[in-house]
């Protein structure tokens, strides 16, 4: 088969899977997703705007919807890429269509990027590196077959955060997978021992929260967690369906077991979280699903781990 006809067979399957069934897939590593095209944003950016005393979000502080914002664009190398190992190249273009060269650094890092399957079903926080004069970022990343969705969340010298995402289609064959009813529990087998991570607070939509993560090893709290990118933890949190990107703040704390995040959930919806922590020299990636508005259920989710 052509390439550009198993593209688009694996286009229409993610499409009719979608309308199926929308869950937060928990396999955090190399992901799978299917090409959307970015529509203009008619919002003023996305600028992050503080709630209350923990500096939460707003309800409507939703990001990573566009792939131009603010007459930033974010304009990838490449719209298609073969599945394993790959480069992947972009740039941040000025209203002028002049590569960003000046960035505000926020937790330890000019840019941070997340790259990750449509169906929610992988993961990626990786860390870029600029060509400053080119001003071209490049990341080594492993891809599965499907559409993922690279998110770049930077701020600008001299302007608020942004947040702008685009898709990215890796040829292969791709079964979408189902997503998990609400799951705040995670799993993670590592030649450490069992990390179980939880995740507690309010998810109801259309408020400011803090949600808290708490971190075990084989049973016994984790509390000599390292730090990683300035914080104890980093949670990102995406819709299901249009994979808007949610921001969330890490809250000042001690180094385990429990860290608090402050955010907010515009509606209700299905979203998945992931949680980035450093514990012994590794990070570690636990994901959850969270529907908005709904119970818990006590499903349990998989995590993974990758060393920095």
């Amino acid at each position: 088969m052509s390439t550009p006809l198993r593209v688009a067979a694996f286009v229409t399957a993610l499409v009719a899977a979608f309308a199926v069934a929308w869950g937060a897939g928990q396999a955090v590593g190399p992901i799978d997703t299917e090409p959307v095209a970015a529509h203009e944003d008619t919002a003023h950016g996305d600028a992050a705007e503080h709630g209350d005393a923990h500096g939460a979000t707003t309800a409507a502080d939703v990001g990573g919807l566009t792939a131009r914002a603010d007459g930033f664009t974010l304009a990838l190398a490449d719209r298609e890429v073969a599945a394993g190992r790959t480069r992947l190249d972009f740039q941040v273009l000025t209203s002028s269509g002049r590569p960003l060269l000046d960035y505000t650094r926020e937790h330890d890092k000019d840019l941070h990027l997340i790259v990750v399957r449509r169906d929610l079903t992988g993961f990626q926080h990786v860390h870029t590196v600029l060509d400053p004069e080119s001003g071209t970022w490049s990341v080594d990343v492993r891809l599965t077959p499907g559409v993922w969705r690279v998110v770049a969340d930077f701020t600008p010298e001299g302007w608020e955060g942004i947040t702008l995402a685009d898709d990215l289609a890796v040829v292969g064959d791709f079964t979408p997978q189902p997503l998990p009813s609400d799951t705040r529990t995670a799993t993670l087998a590592t030649d450490e021992g069992t990390y179980t991570v939880t995740l507690e607070g309010d998810t109801a939509p259309g408020a400011a929260t803090v949600l808290t993560t708490r971190i075990e090893l084989d049973g016994e709290p984790v509390t000599d967690l390292e730090p990683y990118l300035g914080a104890f933890g980093h949670l990102v949190a995406i819709r299901a369906g249009d994979l808007g990107y949610l921001h969330v703040h890490p809250e000042e704390g001690e180094p385990g077991p429990a860290i608090d995040f402050a955010t907010a959930f515009p509606e209700p919806a299905t979203y998945g979280l992931f949680l980035d922590f450093q514990h012994r020299g590794t990070v570690r990636t636990a994901a959850f699903t969270v529907e908005s508005g709904g119970a818990p259920s006590g499903d349990h989710a998989e995590g993974g781990d990758h060393e920095h």
